[in-house]
């Protein structure tokens, strides 16, 4: 039997992106994704329930993240699922987040200090369709 592993997400960032560097200087940034669903009620009002999702973005990709990226701006992100264990405090922990593959930028961009929103809009995505990955062997530090 096949199998698949695909997320498509489009979302608001819930916080800044946060950019750290593994030993061998791969650059890995962790993003926080809000993902609104309205679901209709039969009774009226319809209710809207949020999704949270820990984001995991690696290489070039992952520093035009934290350059370009603030809370609150709209996203679209396109990976796979990664779960995770490790021990912390004797205790083992786990954790179920989207390795990133693709990270589109949605909205406005932000004006960079010597640049115009067009230039900065040019320079990201020149820098997403050169973006490397990190071997799949590399885990996040954190």
């Amino acid at each position: 039997m096949a199998s698949l592993n695909r997320v498509f997400l489009i979302g608001n960032l819930t916080r800044d992106p946060e950019l750290r560097y593994t030993p061998s200087g791969a650059a890995v940034t962790s993003l926080g994704l809000a993902v609104n669903t309205v679901i209709g009620r039969a009774e009226g009002e319809p209710k809207e329930e949020t999704c949270f999702v820990r984001i995991v973005v690696w290489g070039k990709q992952a520093e035009s993240c934290k350059q370009y990226l603030t809370k609150g701006r709209p996203v679209f992100i396109e990976g796979r699922l990664i779960y995770r264990s490790w021990e912390q405090d004797g205790k083992t922990r786990s954790t179920l987040e989207v390795r990133a593959d693709r990270v589109q930028f949605l909205g406005s961009p932000r004006r960079a200090e010597t640049g115009t929103a067009p230039e900065v809009a040019a320079e990201v995505a020149a820098e997403e369709s050169a973006a490397d990955h990190a071997p799949a062997d590399e885990e996040p530090p954190f």
